[in-house]
């Protein structure tokens, strides 16, 4: 332990959630060696979490990327609860909640009054707001940073690592080293606005491909096919708004656009309606394209 108080190595995982971006960071951290523990809110999510990180092992498996008995072991270093008073003998604690500013508030809130272990450090995978404004809901905003993860976070290298005004930069130091050291992705220091780096660039972009589709200038199919034919993207700016998810698309687009009041951040009438609707993307079946 330093004279800050920073647990060395981080050895004890606590993960928030256990949707596509929980259940993701869960599996990483279990597969660099590391006890996970992951706090979901209901009974289902303790039967579809496990099922989530089983199967994105199994593919794993399959393509040759891990051996049986590394999938094994994955698998015992995962355990889950609904109790978030079971995190608290964690080093570390990664919350990947719904992209929803209020509910981040009050989890942070209730993670400062349970986390007991010394030098503790609190993370957000959020991907758009503000790293201080949560730190504010702690007694240690010192001790919180952004680990912003992309989809899938087995899988993309990438990690952005986001200090507010307020953290300790032993902490940042300690969370980038764990990052590239222990899970081995790469790291970039992003600033502490909306958006951060990536998705600073990137929705501006799937922004705009929806509002072509919502006027009516071309199809999703047609934006898509133009974008990886035309410029060699894996995957089209609609096909990837469904893989984000429509709702967590709306909440980036909506958090970017209050704070820099740009339009080109705003959320196109017809993203909005989708999502009223229920139309989510991937996840829920249906978004701009139709998922089995």
């Amino acid at each position: 332990m330093t004279a800050t108080g920073i647990v060395e190595p981080i050895e004890r995982v606590g993960i928030v959630g256990s949707g596509i971006m929980g259940a993701g960071i869960a599996e990483l951290c279990a597969k660099a060696g590391c006890e996970v523990r992951v706090a979901v809110s209901s009974d289902r999510s303790l039967e579809t979490g496990p099922a989530r990180v089983a199967r994105s092992l199994d593919r794993a498996l399959g393509k040759g990327k891990i051996t049986r008995e590394q999938h094994g072991e994955a698998l015992r270093r995962i355990t889950y609860t609904r109790d978030l008073g079971e995190l608290s003998d964690r080093h570390l604690v990664i919350e990947a909640v719904k992209e929803d500013e209020a509910l981040k508030l009050d989890l942070f809130a209730s993670l400062d009054k349970i986390v007991q272990t010394p030098g503790a450090i609190f993370a957000s995978n959020t991907s758009s707001l503000s790293v201080a404004r949560l730190a504010q809901a702690t007694s240690r905003p010192e001790r919180v940073v952004g680990i912003h993860f992309f989809n899938p976070a087995p899988v993309l290298p990438l990690v952005e690592i986001v200090d507010s005004i307020l953290t300790d930069p032993q902490v940042s130091m300690a969370t980038e080293d764990f990052v590239v050291t222990r899970l081995g992705k790469q790291a970039i220091k992003s600033p502490d606005r909306a958006g951060f780096v990536v998705n600073a660039l990137l929705f501006p972009y799937l922004l705009s491909a929806i509002r072509m589709v919502d006027s009516g200038l071309a199809t999703a199919e047609v934006v898509d096919r133009g974008m990886t034919l035309g410029c060699s993207h894996p995957l089209g700016p609609l096909q990837l708004a469904d893989l984000i998810g429509l709702d967590t698309t709306v909440s980036i687009a909506q958090a970017m656009f209050e704070e820099s009041k740009e339009p080109l951040y705003a959320p196109p009438g017809l993203l909005l309606r989708m999502v009223e609707a229920g139309l989510l993307g991937k996840k829920s079946g249906r978004g701009f394209y139709t998922y089995a």
